[in-house]
């Protein structure tokens, strides 16, 4: 395995000292409020660290792949991953299906604003009857005469829905085609007819914030529809392999860090007259974790490579999606059996290691989910 470049370890020392002074000091407090503020997203962009990877004509750094996950693996080794979770939608997301699928219009108007922080994306997919069964989504997009669409529907359990200011929407421009039927639409938040919902209270990530989305005849150019029409599901599953690898790298960045909390505390902590490490099991558990995330780790870097190689299919990406996020949930859940009582306790922040950990087998695709994608890639549909 290749070595880091010196240039990636500046980046993510960079990183480091910004979540250092401007995150840690005030993240218990966004916790609290359910959001993470817009203003953090501005000072993110004046430091480059927003769409790293977009091309400079875009707003970008123009970075390689790896220069992105290294924000997201900082934020989530730091226990910040309800803010992972928002700027893996933006930056990891959202953005490369403008970049990828985008007019020149829209790549104009919507990716350096991304990459500023002035412009927030989420995707709005999951709807109250639909969940990983993208098909059946309800929302509609009918036309309008004059280049137009009129939108209705809802979505819910969207990342970044409070703070979002354009959505990457997936609609049904004709129900019956079924999946063929998909049309994806770049929507901005202030047109007339949408509205937010409430953010939503979850078990953990709590600055993350989640929300219900209504588009209440929602009037939209044509030429706010994304990729092709009617390709919609073809481009939402072109566009997997990306975000699930990026969930892949955070879930490991975050069982490291869940490690480290416990490295330090088992050293300090005595019982019995002795420190906790001392016991040997103790150090067989700690063995068990540290071979676990390095074993994923090889495995999120040989997908970054294949991806970087446009080489990452949809299983493979499917795998290293539930490998990592099974793991990353054992991790989490050992760490905090070995701070005993005081694991379950709010104040350590090792519980929140466990809390934050618990949607990563949901999110993205549920470890069901990955299983029948991969399944089928090994066997068909049976």
């Amino acid at each position: 395995m290749s070595s880091p470049s010196p240039e990636l370890e500046l980046f993510r020392d960079n990183v480091k000292r910004f979540f250092t002074e401007e995150v840690e000091p005030h993240y218990e407090r966004w916790e609290k409020d359910g959001r993470v503020p817009p203003e953090l997203y501005l000072k993110m962009g004046e430091h480059g660290l927003l769409c790293v990877d977009q091309p400079e004509e875009y707003g970008g750094m123009g970075a390689p792949f790896e220069f992105s996950v290294a924000v997201l693996e900082e934020a989530s080794r730091m226990g910040f991953m309800a803010l992972a979770s928002n700027l893996s939608v933006h930056s990891d997301i959202a953005a490369p299906y403008i970049l990828h699928l985008g007019s020149e219009t829209q790549k104009r108007n919507y990716l350096p604003r991304m990459a500023r922080g002035e412009c927030i994306g989420a995707i709005g997919m999951t709807e109250p009857g639909a969940g990983s069964d993208l098909q059946s989504i309800k929302t509609s997009a009918l036309p309008d005469g004059d280049g137009h669409y009129r939108i209705s529907g809802s979505k819910t359990f969207i990342t970044n829905g409070q703070n979002a200011g354009v959505v990457i929407l997936a609609t049904k421009t004709d129900p019956k085609l079924g999946a063929r039927g998909t049309t994806l639409f770049t929507l901005e938040t202030s047109l007339p007819g949408f509205s937010r919902g409430r953010n939503l209270d979850k078990v953990g990530q709590y600055a993350a914030d989640t929300s219900e989305l209504f588009f209440d005849d929602v009037r939209v150019p044509a030429d706010e529809i994304l990729g092709k029409p009617g390709g919609g599901f073809g481009h939402l599953v072109d566009e997997l392999p990306r975000e699930r690898l990026v969930l892949g790298a955070m879930a490991v960045a975050h069982a490291q860090g869940a490690l480290e909390r416990t490295l330090e505390y088992v050293t300090q902590r005595k019982a019995f007259g002795a420190a906790i490490a001392s016991f040997q099991n103790t150090r067989f558990e700690l063995a068990k974790i540290k071979t676990e995330i390095e074993v994923h780790r090889a495995f999120v870097e040989k997908c970054a490579r294949l991806y970087a190689e446009k080489q990452l299919d949809v299983a493979t990406a499917a795998m290293v999606k539930l490998s990592t996020s099974e793991m990353e949930g054992r991790v989490t859940d050992a760490c905090l059996q070995l701070f005993g009582g005081y694991g379950y306790m709010s104040e350590y922040p090792i519980s929140r290691y466990w809390t934050d950990a618990r949607i990563q087998r949901i999110y993205g695709g549920t470890s069901e989910i990955m299983k029948e994608v991969i399944g089928r890639s090994l066997v068909g549909r049976g």
